[in-house]
């Protein structure tokens, strides 16, 4: 396997924001065989049970261990960490036969993938392997490639063994917003085939009408470690577009029980389902989805006494109308939205009853992006991975809604809340940048010793292009933070795992902020992690919005979340004086 720039050495561990850690491993072989005895060794560690589904995420090089909400503390995942590496559990050479184990059941299989060598890239690939684009087509279909690891996004799979003139063109200074599905693509002595639409950062040199990947059958992803795939040139038959995914939402049935409480009127600028995520599907390149803003999304659920994972409904700008199918209870919580009841103004972040036939209107977000309708008993909808959330990335899930959707919920209890306390929302205000709170990423020495101080500095403004998947930053200065990489190691590290909140640095020098739906795994240097405690905020942050980086220490963000969880937990009050039924 070629590695350009190892992102962590052999052998070490380090935090990778406030509930992640990073470990360095030979290869992708001995990260498969780390992160089945990590499996083993976490499940243990907390009775049976895991800590929560902690995702065990292995890459080309690193093995990442993040943890949700609800896990342990992160030291003490750290010390079973240390004694897995300390007994030589799952390390290459120490158990080997664990590597071989870890590989899936069919894999080894040739793979024959035809294409149309015609991408954008081709010429590009060319002048950096000394080469025609004639010569990189022969090297590409030259022989098999093998399947390293699977990552990144659903069914992505990085390919080794490319010709030593491919094996030496690095990823794009800056990564394109969206690669069409379907393209075939070269980076950082790999190949691969993008499943899905999604943003991307490597050359691309063809397409291939191939489906790698579907969230419908077993076992999803068609590509595992260790198969082989032979590229070849497309015939007259050959298809050059995957085909389209199949729409679990069409299909779906409401479970018995469930009541039709809410139909959109109009979804503003995107309505979408969202609840807690997709957890312990990472590993398979699955993104965990979930709210862009958690505290506003916890608070609505609290109110109406929803459990904690409930979907909800996330609306990202005004303009949404929904009309009660029944009488119910919602609650609408984040970006201090402008709301009306049959046009009667009415307060956000308390229960609102709505009869049968009247509108709630959300006309505008003042202090943010995103709000969150909760309904009591849950929105539902139909799972995939175990959850109902929809995935900007990659389309899973229901997708955004459009008018005439019609919402059900399950059954409800009480006690409802009554109220959110004044300033427990997440809301960003105009007049200041919105400050978040960072801690050093795990790749320091790829960068100058003042990146973080310079970061620190500097005022940036969230582009339009930015998304669920991340915010794409600018400096307010034009001066870009390019020359903050240091040995010019920028955007060559092997792939590794990555977190919400995780800052990348690509060698264009315009941060990019992870968000929910990002990929599961990345190449770009990562110089700061906004803290668990301020991805509330973070979720708020418009195009347009002016933001400044604040680094703290590691015990900062560990007092940040211990109070975070304080004030989520005091932040209800009050009891809506109504019984269930």
């Amino acid at each position: 396997m070629t590695v350009t720039v190892r992102s962590v050495p052999v052998g070490e561990v380090r935090r990778f924001g406030d509930r992640a850690f990073l470990i360095g491993v030979e290869d992708a072989s001995a990260g498969r065989a780390l992160a089945s005895a990590l499996h083993g060794a976490l499940a243990a560690h907390a009775g049976g049970t895991g800590p929560d589904q902690a995702e065990v995420v292995g890459g080309q090089a690193t093995v990442l261990v993040a943890l949700g909400d609800d896990d342990a503390e992160p030291e003490a995942v750290r010390q079973v960490v240390a004694e897995v590496l300390a007994e030589g559990r799952g390390t290459a050479g120490a158990d080997g036969g664990a590597a071989r184990r870890s590989t899936p059941p069919g894999a080894g299989r040739l793979v024959t993938v035809a294409c149309a060598f015609d991408g954008p890239d081709l010429e590009e690939v060319a002048r950096r392997a000394r080469c025609t684009p004639e010569e990189v087509v022969r090297l590409l279909t030259a022989h098999a490639l093998t399947v390293g690891v699977v990552g990144f996004s659903p069914g992505f799979a990085y390919l080794e063994g490319l010709p030593g003139p491919l094996a030496g063109v690095a990823r794009r200074a800056e990564p394109r917003p969206i690669v069409p599905a379907g393209s075939v693509a070269v980076a950082n002595g790999h190949a691969a085939v993008y499943p899905t639409a999604s943003p991307g950062g490597w050359h691309l040199v063809g397409r291939t009408g191939a489906s790698l990947f579907s969230a419908e059958h077993p076992p999803y992803a068609v590509l595992a470690p260790g198969d082989r795939v032979r590229f070849t040139p497309a015939g007259p038959g050959d298809p050059l577009e995957p085909a389209p995914a199949s729409a679990s939402r069409a299909s779906w049935r409401p479970p018995s029980g469930a009541r039709p409480v809410l139909e959109v009127l109009a979804p503003g600028l995107r309505a979408v389902l969202q609840d807690a995520g997709r957890r312990g599907v990472a590993a398979a390149g699955v993104p965990g989805a979930g709210p862009a803003d958690p505290v506003s999304f916890t608070l609505a659920n609290r109110l109406v006494n929803n459990a904690t994972q409930a979907a909800t409904l996330e609306l990202t700008g005004g303009g949404a109308r929904l009309r009660a199918l029944a009488a119910c209870h919602v609650a609408v919580v984040g970006a201090a939205p402008e709301l009306s009841v049959d046009g009667a103004a009415v307060p956000p972040g308390r229960v609102l009853p709505l009869a049968e036939g009247q509108v709630l209107a959300v006309r505008g977000l003042r202090q943010g992006c995103r709000t969150y309708v909760a309904v009591a008993g849950g929105i539902e909808g139909p799972t995939l991975f175990g959850s109902r959330a929809s995935d900007e990335l990659t389309g899973l899930g229901p997708g955004a809604l459009g008018p005439g959707h019609r919402l059900v919920a399950g059954p409800w209890t009480a006690p409802l809340g009554d109220h959110v306390v004044p300033g427990a929302a997440s809301e960003v205000t105009e007049g200041g940048p919105v400050l978040l709170r960072v801690v050093p990423g795990p790749h320091v020495e790829h960068f100058a010793p003042d990146a973080l101080a310079h970061l620190a500095r500097t005022v940036f403004r969230v582009q339009r292009d930015s998304n669920r998947v991340g915010l794409r930053l600018r400096a307010e200065d034009a001066g870009g933070l390019a020359h903050l990489a240091a040995g010019g190691a920028a955007g060559s590290l092997d792939s590794h795992g990555v977190v919400t909140g995780a800052v990348q640095l690509p060698p264009g020098g315009e941060p990019v902020v992870l968000l929910p739906d990002h990929a599961t795994l990345g190449g770009y240097p990562v110089v700061a992690v906004v803290v668990r405690a301020d991805h509330g905020r973070l979720g708020q942050c418009a195009p347009g919005t002016a933001v400044r980086l604040v680094p703290v220490s590691a015990d900062e963000a560990d007092e940040a979340a211990r109070a975070a969880r304080r004030a989520q937990r005091a932040a209800v009050r009050g009891r809506y004086p109504l019984a269930a039924g």
